[in-house]
């Protein structure tokens, strides 16, 4: 492992055996993710997903990354409707027929970070909140698909921006969050916008890893913290979809640590080709 130091920011490179760390990190919490994924249902509490996650992290030797950091009491985030992050998982908080839920989740595995989130509806959901969980999910692949060496950090966040922007409705691209640097510690520089002009920034280089994590709204950009200091919603209800995946920029190009196949049919899709790795 080595460290740039640009201004005042310190970008950590890994090496390839720090990357395949990374990736069990990655497939530890996928696997987390699914878990919740099955489970998701009407009448189900967010705390009892929470349950889920941590005993999925746990029994495969890793330890949920989210769990006690700055205070956060759950090993996941669980944000429902218009709360577009950070949502503190509950179990007196019950999912409803038609609501749409964020499932944010991260895990350490010797000393390493994966962090993925996936946004579901709960039962038949109203087309228009399908569409949004569907637009953001492809301008995460499309960011994704942008992480490729020798490119710049905004090549991503315009890759993304230009993903929400190709349809005709106006979604809103939340502003104040967004995507970061992740390895040996979950929130690393640099910061990744989900916006932005192509071509600016550092390079991707061989052996950065990133969190990509698109935040996509119905109506307007703006947001604002609930009183419980951790949950981010609309400030004009509008719904909210979360997608994320880690990905490690690597001399074959993008390998998405936190998607089962390593990103591999979703980036050949949009016409990336990359080594298929396990």
């Amino acid at each position: 492992m080595r460290v740039w130091r640009r201004r005042d920011r310190m970008i950590q490179i890994k090496t390839p055996d720090e990357i395949a760390l990374m990736r069990e990190a990655g497939l530890i919490t996928q696997r987390a993710l699914a878990a919740m994924r099955e489970a998701v249902r009407p009448g189900i509490t967010t705390g009892e997903l929470d349950r889920i996650a941590e005993d999925s992290i746990r029994s495969e030797g890793a330890v949920p990354s989210f769990l006690g950091y700055r205070g956060f009491t759950g090993t996941i985030c669980a944000s429902i409707n218009d709360e577009v992050v950070h949502g503190i998982p509950s179990r007196k908080r019950k999912l409803r027929e038609g609501d749409i839920i964020s499932l944010d989740c991260g895990a350490i595995f010797q000393g390493w970070h994966g962090d993925s989130a996936i946004t579901l509806g709960v039962g038949a959901i109203r087309p228009e909140h399908r569409r949004l969980v569907d637009v953001t999910e492809q301008a995460l692949w499309a960011g994704l698909a942008a992480a490729v060496p020798g490119g710049r950090l905004t090549d991503i966040s315009a890759a993304v921006e230009g993903s929400v922007r190709s349809h005709p409705h106006h979604y809103g691209i939340v502003d104040h969050y967004g995507g970061h640097g992740i390895g040996t510690e979950m929130h690393q520089d640099p910061h990744v916008l989900n916006h932005g002009r192509a071509g600016r920034g550092p390079r991707l280089v061989p052996g950065l890893a990133l969190a990509v994590e698109p935040m996509v709204t119905l109506g307007g950009s703006d947001t604002r913290e609930l009183p419980d200091g951790w949950t981010v919603v609309t400030t004009d209800g509008s719904y909210a979809a979360h997608w994320e995946h880690t990905v490690a920029i690597t001399e074959d190009g993008p390998w998405v640590t936190t998607a089962e196949d390593g990103g591999f049919a979703r980036l050949a899709e949009l016409g990336v080709k990359v080594a298929q790795r396990a």
